[in-house]
């Protein structure tokens, strides 16, 4: 028996020829490895785009302070997706809470961007910028049994004003010093003027009446008008500038084309 392992006889091949074939079916293997692995990465001009519930520019479909991607929807969402699909770069969304923190994200890491926000001169330099998605009227809003008239906001000083946190227009108020006193979401201000909390409810027009609505708070009106800003998406400065001209092209098209005027009749 001890012959036995000689009984069937294979063909010589050359240990050079082997050893060849070995290295080839390794290679080929890495190579479908690799491949494989980028498949499942985001290419290297994918954004990473944060944004907050702000109706009805931007907003979970479930109403909560979390969503992504399809889950989010709103004015500018709809508007950010188009220009993004006819700049030909890739992305992807998330709805987070609060404000401060998505803010910083997109102000410290390269790749990040945040919508939409009011494009002000102490903020011109720490962003680039893509836009004007679309306005935001600066108003105060009063209960609609109020007595408050005022033509100016230093007639506002005497009020107890309600704020966002970290929004610009408390920012704005606060440099001013009227002291508003900040919620950490911009609809419980409603709740507080209909309770007496506040007097004035300082917040974007027509954000605060959406927001109102889905509180339950109709009828409020408009006390004052006192600044118009502009809203855009504000990118890392880290994002190369040629990324941000081919966004700012898109949203341009988009806007000559009547695009977004199509996109704001949709919601408002």
């Amino acid at each position: 028996m001890a012959g036995s392992r000689h009984s069937l006889r294979l063909p010589w091949i050359p240990v050079a020829f082997m050893f060849k074939h070995l290295l080839l079916a390794l290679a080929s293997s890495s190579m479908l490895m690799v491949a494989t692995a980028h498949a499942e990465e985001p290419s290297d001009t994918a954004l990473v785009l944060l944004t907050e519930n702000f109706p009805p520019y931007n907003m979970a479909k479930n109403g909560k302070n979390f969503a992504k991607d399809e889950n989010i929807e709103g004015i500018a969402v709809d508007i950010v997706r188009e220009t993004f699909k006819r700049a030909g770069i890739s992305y992807n969304l998330t709805l987070r809470f609060p404000w401060e923190r998505i803010y910083k994200l997109a102000l410290e890491k390269p790749g990040y961007g945040v919508f939409v926000m009011a494009r002000l001169p102490d903020r011109e330099a720490l962003f680039k910028w893509v836009g004007p998605i679309g306005p935001d009227d600066w108003v105060l809003l009063a209960k609609a049994d109020s007595k408050i008239q005022l033509d100016s906001l230093e007639r506002a000083r005497r009020y107890k004003i309600g704020a966002y946190k970290g929004d610009a227009i408390a920012q704005t108020l606060e440099k001013q010093g009227l002291n508003p006193v900040v919620a950490l979401r911009d609809q419980d201000n409603a709740s507080k003027l209909m309770d007496g909390q506040i007097d004035l409810w300082a917040t974007g027009d027509p954000a605060g009446r959406y927001l109102a609505r889905q509180v339950g708070v109709n009828g409020l009106k408009t006390v004052l008008r006192f600044n118009s800003a502009q809203l855009y998406l504000a990118l890392n400065k880290d994002v190369p500038d040629e990324v941000v001209a081919r966004l700012q092209a898109a949203l341009d098209e988009l806007r000559r084309d009547g695009r977004v005027d199509e996109i704001m009749a949709q919601y408002l």
